[in-house]
């Protein structure tokens, strides 16, 4: 299951490409980009191995990564807004 979710944030007159990315359920990761200006700002790599140990189904397990990202997104434009990074 290849899976991804790609936002653009806006802050201080700067625009950032934030981006999520599944890396496959057989590493257990997915892998979170901030570009800035077509350069990589900052990246980290994300564990999902709580929601494959849940057993859940193809849909379930593809929309409970999906939110997760999601949710991991918006804590990437907060720290973005507090000057974190960027």
């Amino acid at each position: 299951m290849i899976t991804g979710s790609n936002t653009v944030f806006e802050h201080n007159g700067k625009e950032y490409h934030l981006q999520a990315e599944d890396l496959g359920a057989e590493l257990g990761v997915f892998e979170i980009r901030v570009y800035t200006q077509g350069t990589v700002l900052w990246q980290k790599r994300m564990p999902y191995a709580d929601l494959l140990e849940q057993g859940l189904g193809q849909k379930d397990l593809y929309q409970a990564l999906r939110t997760k990202m999601e949710k991991t997104l918006l804590t990437v434009e907060a720290a973005i807004a507090k000057g974190k990074l960027g």
